[in-house]
């Protein structure tokens, strides 16, 4: 049992600490920088590039206030069972390994879910020349579980400025190699998801 409330103890922070870092990075993007501002870090191939999505993860949409409101709901019936998940793994002793990689999933399901969850109701809209500020509760650009998902990580590491035209469906068209503006939290899930299925795949079986 006290083996079990530390391992539990552990998750809890990771959780936190992880969901701290991600809200530190989406805060300080969303109130320095305008819509589409990009910031160089590393030559052409990596950018601070601020952008807000309404759907779900690298930038994809689920349509309209309806299809914002079930994705919202969704992540957090995922996040409750994902919680429920890991307290078994807990009390069935699963290796340390495992319980990290689900954790760091559930690290970036909470991070999307403060964005659409509460910066509607703490933030002005971001605009592409106005800088979004702290408004009084419930006094921000959208509703409850309605707000925007902060984005941006972006890693444009091929550009091409025009396709040649024998090249299949990008023909004549810009090309850009992995094109897809992301979030830490995105990468929480996405790097905990490989982790799992790389180094953990003989647990789940």
């Amino acid at each position: 049992m006290e083996s079990n409330r530390k391992k539990s103890l552990f998750v809890v922070l990771l959780v936190i600490g992880l969901l701290i870092l991600d809200q530190i990075v989406k805060i300080c993007v969303k109130t320095h920088m305008t819509l589409d501002e990009a910031i160089p870090v590393f030559g052409e191939w990596f950018y601070i590039r601020f952008i807000e999505n309404r759907g779900a993860a690298y930038g994809m949409e689920l349509g309209g206030d309806f299809g914002k409101l079930f994705l919202s709901l969704f992540r957090i019936v995922a996040v409750v069972a994902i919680g429920w998940y890991i307290r078994r793994l807990i009390r069935r002793q699963a290796p340390v390994g495992v319980i990290v990689g689900v954790s760091v999933v559930l690290a970036g399901a909470l991070g999307n879910i403060v964005d659409s969850a509460f910066y509607g109701l703490i933030f002005s809209e971001s605009t592409f020349t106005e800088v979004a500020r702290f408004v009084p509760w419930g006094e921000g650009y959208a509703s409850f579980l309605h707000g925007s998902v902060v984005d941006m990580l972006y890693f444009p590491i091929i550009e091409i400025e025009q396709m040649p035209d024998w090249v299949p469906i990008w023909g004549g068209e810009p090309f850009t190699f992995f094109s897809p503006i992301f979030n830490i939290a995105d990468s929480y899930v996405t790097c905990g998801m490989v982790y799992l299925l790389l180094f953990q795949y003989k647990f789940f079986k």
